[in-house]
């Protein structure tokens, strides 16, 4: 018996990638004909659908109707839809009030982070190429989110950001459409392993001993760049964070997003108490490893963004 969209809601938001694959092959060729009222035929209707679906991985736990989630998808294709023919934008959105959740459905963050779809995401992922793999951990789980920030990220051009987003989507898209159930690697060791090993590398440098931080896990010819700024290799990271040190800055590690040899950090920074502005709210460690280890640092301050 054909499971109704309610049932297959719950199933995705108790983390069934399958269900959720099952829901966007029923409801695409309507997402697609929303684009393309707006869009018309081309590349960008299709990316508002692939953009949606990708949309719908990180926030299915917030639907609050689950019959409903036919007009949910097509409110997020519509303001992505809008949203290009606006310009450049932050992370696409539906409209707000299908994101009124209650108070015990789970958070995007949450929802993700439940079993197979939790998993299947990070397989998936991991598939990708790595300048693919870069350009989807910055725009669906870091703040550096716009456009333009992860260009300044990548130091490559909007339209090569565009590009790559637009390839990763299609193939994470693809892989929702045909509902991969195979098992994947259980990622939450591997993710919990990575927290801890941010929060050491942290604390270690916090306590005035960060030379000791890149000398183990850094390669001797790793290089450092910060956008728009410097750039130089492990000397320029220990002169760097000494003199934020001196000056009396901390940083806390808020977020972790891994997937192969691609690793972000981003740390709270907590100015001194007699220099409230002396620095940025917040940084982004883009860490691209070679054999586990640091072969390039991008140090990047993420703008907030409005979704």
């Amino acid at each position: 018996m054909t499971q109704s969209d309610a049932e297959l809601v719950a199933l995705a938001q108790a983390g069934h990638a399958a269900a959720l694959g099952a829901l966007l092959a029923r409801h695409e060729a309507e997402m697609r004909a929303v684009a393309l009222s707006v869009l018309g035929y081309g590349p960008d209707a299709e990316d508002a659908v692939q953009d949606a679906m990708v949309v719908a991985l990180r926030r299915i736990g917030e639907v609050r109707d689950p019959a409903a989630v036919g007009p949910w998808l097509r409110a997020i294709v519509r303001n992505n839809s809008r949203m290009t023919v606006r310009g450049p934008r932050a992370v696409p959105v539906a409209e707000p009030e299908w994101f009124a959740r209650p108070a015990d459905t789970p958070t995007p963050e949450e929802a993700l982070d439940r079993g197979a779809m939790r998993d299947w995401v990070w397989h998936a992922i991991g598939q990708l190429s790595e300048p693919d793999r870069l350009v989807t951990l910055l725009r669906y789980f870091s703040d550096a989110s716009s456009y333009e920030q992860i260009a300044a990220v990548c130091g490559v051009p909007v339209g090569t950001v565009r590009s790559r987003l637009s390839h990763a989507r299609r193939a994470l898209a693809g892989g929702l459409r045909a509902a991969a159930t195979a098992a994947h690697t259980d990622v939450t060791a591997a993710t919990e392993s990575r927290w801890r090993e941010g929060h050491d590398m942290i604390a270690t440098a916090m306590g005035g001993d960060f030379d000791r931080v890149v000398r183990e896990s850094w390669w001797p010819d790793a290089e450092m760049v910060v956008p728009g700024g410097p750039r130089g290799g492990r000397d320029l990271a220990i002169q760097g964070m000494n003199r934020d040190l001196t000056a009396g800055v901390r940083q806390r590690l808020r977020n972790v997003a891994a997937s192969g040899d691609v690793l972000i950090w981003e740390t709270d920074l907590i100015s001194p108490p007699d220099d409230p502005e002396h620095c940025p709210p917040a940084a982004l460690w883009l860490q691209v490893l070679r054999e586990g280890r640091v072969r390039r640092l991008t140090l990047f301050h993420p703008v907030p963004t409005l979704v």
